[in-house]
């Protein structure tokens, strides 16, 4: 048997257009906390308590590719787990009106339900699943 040698995820590194832009979606719309901003790189992490990311700027914003799932390697999407439906279906509200969001889709059942999820692609581009497990 072979002995597992990690034990979950530290963190997760994600190259952004603008951490001004993507921390305020993290921290303004989500609720999360930042911390070690670095304004020399410029970065900085953000942190729901159980899951922290750290957001790396892009040297030249203007000059990047765009995301695209089905040809790039790395980040298809990330997927943050919601506690309740109703947080699903406010989540979904206030996203639609924050600036620079775009829904992909509004909250549907996933895989013939209960399960609910909607994706969106905050500011930079980058596209975030939120999934209530249905319990």
């Amino acid at each position: 048997m072979t002995t597992v040698k990690t034990k979950g995820l530290n963190h997760l590194g994600l190259s952004v257009k603008s951490v001004k832009q993507t921390s305020a979606f993290f921290t303004d719309l989500l609720g999360w906390e930042m911390s070690g901003v670095d304004e020399r790189y410029p970065r900085c992490a953000v942190t729901d308590g159980q899951l922290r990311l750290t957001l790396w700027q892009v040297e030249s914003p203007e000059d990047v590719a765009e995301f695209a799932r089905r040809k790039h390697l790395g980040l298809h999407h990330l997927a943050l787990q919601i506690e309740t439906e109703q947080q699903l279906d406010e989540l979904y509200l206030a996203a639609k009106g924050f600036a620079g969001v775009e829904i992909e889709f509004a909250p549907e059942l996933l895989a013939g339900g209960p399960r609910k999820h909607m994706m969106c692609a905050e500011p930079g581009g980058l596209r975030i699943e939120f999934i209530w497990p249905g319990n």
